[in-house]
């Protein structure tokens, strides 16, 4: 993609989900979110009624009267998209690929962060680590992101949601709120998924196809494998095929939801042709 079709897609993208974070997405992203913790502000003298326990020892012994500390909320936060950037996010039947949508998701999510003023980190994952942008605040960090998730090219193409997992747990030592955003067709990542949902406000968003589901009977079709490059003629309407296609596609979407379930982190589900628009909101709200 050339730097003027870049750009002029970036700030496509840019207006959409400005809006939507501006006039939606804004006020959810903060009362759901809130601070992590309290920081130490000032002292001040005792008054009738506050908590022995804040009383400040050394101050109270150097006045010779009783000081109390004052702790105020920490509200700035850290945001890390942790983004599948694998083949099989390129895979679309309806108006956009599943990669357009984590796109848009996630340049929605990083105005609300902005909007916060809070810091916005960036992982993108194949069965490696692709590509990490440690977080930082500013709107021309927040394009450089979009940039990123629009123009990168992986140089794999399998999926490892526990590698990124780990990863993103090593190099984010503070608590954050952790959006992962893929297709989930992956297993083995529970253990390192509960890992970082003890540590780290965690939501798994899944993007998947209708297709994806239940496989369209259109005959003999010459189909390759995004993942693994593998290409075959398959024979569309053949039972046998549709029930194993149900059957592995229903296995990893029991492993997303049992996984996400037991370790305590949330999930948001979306289908390429829903509204993510109505899934995130609904999932603020409850949330909030």
């Amino acid at each position: 993609m050339d730097t003027k079709a870049l750009l002029k897609k970036v700030r496509k993208i840019e207006i959409k989900t400005r809006r939507l974070s501006n006039h939606l997405f804004g006020g959810e992203y903060q009362s759901t979110f809130k601070g992590r913790g309290m920081t130490f502000s000032e002292v001040r003298p005792y008054q009738f009624g506050d908590d022995v326990r804040t009383i400040d020892w050394n101050v109270t012994a150097r006045y010779n009267e009783p000081f109390v500390k004052v702790f105020e909320e920490e509200r700035e936060l850290t945001l890390m998209l942790v983004v599948d950037v694998s083949r099989s996010s390129q895979y679309g039947s309806h108006e956009q690929f599943k990669m357009e949508i984590l796109t848009e998701i996630s340049a929605t999510l990083a105005f609300s962060a902005l909007q916060n003023n809070d810091k916005v980190g960036l992982i993108l994952f194949t069965d490696q680590i692709e590509l990490y942008i440690p977080p930082k605040k500013g709107k021309s960090h927040i394009l450089r992101i979009i940039r990123e998730l629009i123009e990168f090219t992986p140089n794999n193409s399998r999926t490892n949601i526990s590698e990124a997992l780990k990863f993103m747990a090593n190099v984010q030592k503070k608590r954050a709120i952790v959006f992962v955003l893929s297709d989930f067709m992956d297993t083995d990542y529970a253990s390192n998924l509960k890992i970082a949902a003890k540590k780290h406000d965690l939501t798994g968003i899944r993007i998947f196809d209708k297709h994806e589901v239940e496989l369209p009977n259109l005959g003999l079709v010459p189909m390759i494998d995004q993942e693994t490059g593998k290409y075959q003629l398959v024979h569309t309407g053949s039972k046998t095929l549709q029930r194993n296609h149900r059957n592995y596609t229903s296995k990893r979407e029991l492993y997303f939801d049992e996984s996400f379930k037991k370790s305590g982190a949330g999930t948001i589900i979306c289908r390429t042709d829903e509204s993510y628009v109505k899934k995130l909101l609904s999932y603020f709200k409850n949330r909030g």
